[in-house]
């Protein structure tokens, strides 16, 4: 497993779209926060920046790797060698990446400008996004064998959680403006996990007066240390659910 594992970081270290995707990142990050005249309007910046570009990035570049890498799993599966193991080394090789890749181009101006506690939120609310993007790569990629096909579901999901959900809750929200639904609202702000980093962030930057009386609900709710907590097992859980089912896929699926 060791073995896969560091053929898989090293070859996608050396990637020539992960390096772009990182100088990107930086370029976008020390721009918000030297454009800005205080911390907290650059962190407020960088958060819709990265809430569009690393989900994206995460799920559309695993996908594409996943598939070109079919030959090097099937020769994997081929060899005494466990199908949950070489599917735990590429996950594991692909967060790794990942993660290190956006550590490397915001991790390191938010450490710079904004104040420690704000700045290790964003950058473990960043890293969990990564992973959740990744496993949802995982589960879509093995869904299909078409590549086209693949690809598409990634780049549906992405829509989905980061432009359409968004969109459909508002809609809720009109039609249901005559009854007190603000507390539902904690809970559908669950099911997307860049709803729920963006709130973490928004409560962390004390901006929560933006969002009304719904704001109250959820600075009452995730402002607590049990909110936050229950916030980040939620992150947890967007990452186990779908690598798992794609593991049980996996094992299964005739190659």
């Amino acid at each position: 497993m060791n073995r896969i594992l560091k053929y898989v970081i090293l070859d996608i270290i050396k990637n020539k779209i992960v390096i772009f995707y990182t100088i990107l990142i930086a370029l976008f990050s020390w721009s918000s926060f030297s454009l800005e005249d205080n911390a907290a309007k650059g962190l407020l910046t960088l958060l819709n920046i990265i809430l569009l570009t690393v989900p994206l990035v995460s799920i559309l570049f695993s996908t594409i790797y996943i598939y070109n890498s079919s030959e090097f799993i099937e020769l994997l599966v081929s060899q005494p060698i466990k199908r949950s193991k070489i599917w735990y080394s590429l996950f594991a090789g692909l967060a790794i990446s990942l993660s290190f890749a956006f550590i490397l181009g915001a991790g390191i101006p938010i450490i710079v400008f904004a104040d420690f506690s704000k700045a290790f939120i964003m950058i473990v609310v960043g890293i969990f996004i990564t992973i959740i993007f990744v496993a949802l790569a995982f589960l879509s990629s093995i869904l299909s064998r078409d590549k086209a096909k693949g690809i598409g579901a990634s780049i549906l999901l992405w829509l989905y959680f980061a432009l359409l959900f968004d969109g459909l809750v508002l809609f809720l929200l009109f039609q249901l403006s005559d009854y007190p639904i603000e507390k539902m609202m904690v809970i559908i702000t669950a099911l997307s996990p860049i709803d729920l980093a963006r709130i973490l962030m928004l409560l962390q930057l004390d901006v929560s007066a933006m969002l009304g009386y719904t704001g109250a609900i959820f600075k009452d709710f995730f402002g607590t240390q049990f909110g936050l907590l229950l916030s980040f097992l939620l992150l947890l859980l967007w990452i186990i659910i779908p690598f798992f089912i794609s593991l049980k896929k996996f094992k299964n699926k005739d190659l």
